[in-house]
Parts: C-alpha cells; structure tokens; sequence
C-alpha cells in the first residue's frame, strides 16, 4: 500500500512539471517588466510574508543560526533569519531577470569584481583554474556575471528533476558562453577541461549524501565532497573561492581568494588539506555575512552518526 501511495504521489508531482514551469516563466515576465529597484522593493516585502507568515523552513533556519552563533540573542537570531529570507526571495528576482543580461556591460552594472590576481595566474600562463562558489547571493546570476568577467566557464551542475524548468534554467545558464558539466561526468569532463586551460566552477557547500569523509563546518561535523580538490590538484591548476557581499545599492562586490596549493600534491592527505582550506575561507566569510547564504538547505543532514554509503576517493 506503501509503495501505491508513493508511486500515486511520484506520477502527480510529475503531472505537475509543466504547470510549475509556466508559473516559473509567468513570474519572470512579471518581474522583468519591473525596474530592478521596484523589484528589491517587492523582494524585501515578499521575505518577510514569507519568514513571518508562511514559515517555510523557518525552524530549520532559525536553529541552524541558534547553533552556529549561540552568542547571539534570540531577537539577534530572528532579525538576522528575516534578513536570510528577504535576501533569498531578491535571489529569486534576480534569477527571473537573468534574460536581461546581455553583455559585459550589463554584468559590471550588477557586480563590482576585480580579477586581475585571477588573470596573471590563469589566463596570462594559459591555465586553467577551479572557481569554487557556494549558495551565496543569487548563485546562479552571479555564475552568468562571473562567466561575462572572466571568460566562459564550465558550471557543474545537477539536472532538475523538473524537465520542462531545468531546460529553461539551462538555456539561461549557457546563454552567454558557460558550459554545464553533469555532475555524474564532472571528474572526468572536468579534469579535460582544465587541461586545455578552462575554468571549472563548482559549488562547494554542499554535502555528500554517500559520503564517509567529514569536515567540521561551521562548528558541526558534516560530509563535503572532495572532487574539487582533487581537480585542481590533479590537474595542477590554482583554485578561486567567489564570496560576495550585497552592496546597499543592491549591487554585489565578488571577491575571488586564491586558495594556497603550491605546497600541495594530489594525494589522499593533500586533497583533504585542500578541502579543509577553503571550507575554512567559506566558513569564516559566512560568519562575518551570515545573511548571505542558504540557511534553508540543511547543510548537516548527513553526520557522524549516519552511516552513508562509501564514497571512493579519486
């Protein structure tokens, strides 16, 4: 009766599929017909509906930040997780105006970066780099920008379940020279790329449903995937991580930290040096700008108590 219940509800989400799409897309011409300015406006208004009265998420969120900054107050708590949500509605906006970036032009006019260090050690050498990110700001906006700045870039990314809206997203995503990189095919696909001097960028905080090997982020024990150091390590490339800082125009200042690998081999230990080196970076900025990034995903779902799948390491 179980497995009716869950084949009944697996085919009615699949039904689904297309009205979501349409909506997604219905909600992009609505938004794109706004300025960018009346839509932060709608953004900020549409967080707190969403923190104060639809509640999604929101225990989850507020005893994420209650572990992480058991310093903080509970009003400290609060203010900060509407802070999230307002921020995490803007995200979407901005993912809706993606089609309205059309140049370079365009990216300056959204992101303030400056990649010289990140051109005399990739592009003046003909080498290729690793550009780890994290659900930061509007990732996928800030993808797109990054791409525009510094030259195309190959985004590992995992296909939505949802067709109709991952062919949308995608088209987005490439529209101004990125390339995806499945996910499954990403060691593989990736380490070609970096050899003839691509950009590869990942998403780093994330956590590995089938791993075994932990790192502590953020005070807690948690699995993290180690791909992307092996990569970088692999192939001999250095590695970027992109942390962004909403500026009170609502532009975004990006910051690319070169992460130290020239003491570095690609073995076992090495690879885990790596990873705990950026995750430190990342962990440090999210607690400076703890309104930046996705508390809604449960970063922590796999501990050590939970007895993953073994992951093999590269």
């Amino acid at each position: 009766m179980k497995k009716v219940r869950r084949t009944f509800r697996r085919k009615l989400k699949q039904l689904s599929y297309p009205v979501t799409c349409r909506l997604f897309l219905f909600m992009g011409f609505l938004v794109r017909k706004m300025d960018m300015e009346r839509s932060r406006r709608l953004a900020l208004k549409l967080g707190i509906i969403a923190f104060d009265f639809l509640r999604i998420r929101r225990s989850l969120v507020i005893n994420n930040l209650s572990a992480v900054f058991p310093e903080k107050s509970r009003t400290e708590v609060i203010k900060t997780a509407r802070k999230v949500y307002q921020n995490q509605v803007l995200n979407v906006i901005e993912l809706l105006r993606m089609p309205l970036i059309k140049d370079r032009f365009d990216a300056r006019q959204l992101v303030e970066l400056d990649p010289g260090n990140f051109f005399q050690k990739t592009r003046e050498r003909n080498k290729g780099a690793v550009v780890l990110s994290a659900h930061l700001g509007s990732w996928e906006m800030l993808g797109l920008c990054t791409g525009l700045l510094l030259g195309p870039i190959h985004v590992v990314a995992k296909p939505l379940k949802n067709t109709h809206l991952d062919a949308h997203l995608t088209r987005w995503r490439t529209m101004h020279g990125n390339k995806l990189l499945d996910k499954d095919k990403a060691l593989r696909e990736g380490l070609k790329v970096l050899r003839q001097g691509g950009i590869v960028g990942i998403l780093g905080d994330q956590s590995n449903r089938k791993g075994d090997y932990f790192v502590d982020f953020l005070g807690r024990k948690t699995t993290i995937f180690l791909g992307p150091a092996f990569l970088a390590l692999k192939a001999d490339v250095p590695v970027f991580l992109e942390t962004c800082k909403r500026l009170s125009d609502g532009r975004y200042k990006l910051e690319l930290i070169e992460v130290k690998t020239h003491d570095l081999e690609c073995t076992r230990q090495d690879i885990r040096t790596l990873v705990h080196r950026y995750t430190k970076i990342l962990e440090d900025f999210i607690r400076s700008h703890p309104e930046e990034w996705l508390w809604l995903h449960d970063r922590w779902k796999v501990s050590p108590d939970h007895e993953p799948e073994k992951q093999s390491l590269p």
